[in-house]
């Protein structure tokens, strides 16, 4: 409740703040603002302004390592360090105008909505508790990960993972050789089996807002997901039968398997969510509310009001009994939360270096996924795209991406239909290449640590999709991706 209290809080204050002023003037005003203040000149800022961002990700990656004691009481400290670190010079060199501006978009308008999203997910995933006689079986877990991959799509990769993660855990608990089990479930579940509809994974929502049909999505990704999925289902169900084998287990005698599900009203709470996202994504109302330099469309609004009231009845309606039996603690949301503050902040300079395409410190980048004739290269598109969803946000990465293709999506989906499908499969798919690359992959390896399960390090899980994601990508790219 304190965690709901903080985001319920957070997200009120703007609207006590510009109420006042909006009531004197006797209307919401409906022109944008953020013309009024200077923006950040991405073209202007050196590589060193990523220092920060790369301080966060190897603290992540080395500390539980090196300093795991330190780590596990300091991390919150670690990651308020490396924000200030960025935002104090920051605010020095820019002035307090653009670095105001740059902090509090990317605090309110970008960190803010992420985060009630994915915790209104953990609220109400947690407050479904799917029991039974299952066992952890290969049949049995092959089950489990390809139902994920097939709903994730539909209830998004975290509803899926936050839905499914308890139930796996619960099933494999007897099992002593179990840590690939929730690799390959962050794989297909917490990423690939996102990759059919605009639900599925927020890049492919905001390329649903740019214009993308939600048709096309599902017509192009379908035979890179089908590909990704199948082949990792079929090593993983050799892998998990070889390690069942070692493990001198039984097989469990032939019964019908019992699931009984608790908290099942949650369900509709899960359902509403995504009508929640569904709808307001393409609502575009005219009008906003506006404090100092940010504009607050009224969909957006909305849509976060809507969550966290969704929140707030999952947790009165459902019996405490249920999540304490599920095993339900605030402690990954709220690591989640405090990384990943760090890390959206840290990441503003590097966005913005890539938004400057060829005028920027990464220029480099923007030649290379373009032809000498001047035409995209869709398989530069895939790596490049794919690369850097891996370690920034996904989301932003396919819309710097998507514009710098033409960003035309009538375009996009006819004659670079191609190099669309090449940016959509890298921001999805290679989001599976680290913890940080989305969401639910940390909040999955937050769980399963605290349920005593001694997950790969980040330098560890990074070798696990080398191995098992990058022939893949490979193949990917010389069947869809590469020209004829």
């Amino acid at each position: 409740m304190r965690l709901l209290k903080t985001l319920t809080l957070a997200f009120a204050l703007p609207l006590v703040s510009v109420l006042p002023a909006q009531a004197a003037e006797g209307a919401v005003q409906t022109a944008p603002l953020e013309a009024a203040t200077a923006h950040l000149d991405g073209a202007d800022l050196s590589l060193f302004w990523g220092i920060p961002f790369v301080g966060i990700l190897l603290s992540i990656a080395l500390m539980p390592l090196l300093l795991p004691r330190l780590w596990h009481h300091n991390f919150g400290k670690v990651a308020v360090f490396w924000a200030l670190a960025f935002a104090i010079p920051f605010a020095a060199v820019e002035g307090i105008d653009i670095a105001g501006y740059e902090l509090l978009h990317t605090l309110l308008l970008d960190y803010l909505p992420f985060l009630i999203l994915i915790f209104t997910l953990f609220v109400v995933s947690g407050g479904i508790l799917v029991s039974g006689n299952l066992i952890g079986t290969p049949n049995t877990n092959l089950s489990l990960l390809a139902f994920g991959t097939v709903i994730a799509s539909l209830v998004g990769t975290t509803g899926a993972s936050m839905l499914l993660i308890r139930p796996l855990l619960r099933a494999n608990q007897e099992r002593k050789t179990k840590v690939h089990v929730f690799v390959f479930f962050i794989f297909l579940v917490s990423n690939i089996g996102g990759s059919l509809t605009p639900l599925g994974d927020p890049p492919l929502f905001i390329g649903y807002l740019q214009g993308v049909d939600f048709g096309w999505t599902v017509e192009h990704m379908f035979g890179p997901m089908m590909l990704m999925s199948v082949v990792l289902l079929a090593v993983f169900y050799l892998i998990d039968s070889i390690a069942w084998r070692r493990e001198g287990l039984p097989m469990p005698e032939e019964e019908s398997r019992q699931i009984r599900i608790q908290g099942g009203h949650n369900i509709l709470y899960l359902a509403g969510v995504v009508g929640v996202v569904l709808t307001t994504g393409p609502w575009e109302p005219e009008w906003s509310l506006h404090i100092w330099h940010l504009s607050f469309p009224l969909d957006s609004l909305v849509r976060d009001v809507a969550l966290i009231a969704i929140a707030a009845m999952s947790l009165k309606s459902t019996r405490r009994s249920i999540r304490v039996e599920n095993a339900f603690t605030w402690t990954p949301i709220q690591e989640v939360a405090i990384l990943f503050l760090a890390i959206f902040l840290t990441m503003i300079p590097a966005l913005a270096i890539l938004r400057s395409g060829t005028d920027g410190a990464l220029a480099g980048l923007a030649h290379f996924v373009t032809g000498p004739d001047g035409n995209p290269i869709p398989a530069a598109y895939f790596w490049l795209t794919g690369a850097l969803s891996s370690f920034l946000d996904n989301a932003p990465t396919y819309l710097v991406f998507f514009n710098l293709a033409g960003g035309d999506p009538e375009i996009l989906m006819g004659p670079l239909a191609t190099t669309l499908a090449a940016i959509s499969a890298g921001a999805v798919f290679m989001g599976a290449n680290t913890y940080i690359g989305n969401a639910p992959n940390f909040m999955v390896k937050s769980i399963c640590e605290e349920q005593g399960i001694r997950m790969p390090s980040f330098f560890g899980y990074m070798a696990w999709s080398l191995v098992c994601l990058g022939p893949l990508f490979i193949v990917l790219t010389f069947l869809f991706f590469h020209p004829a």
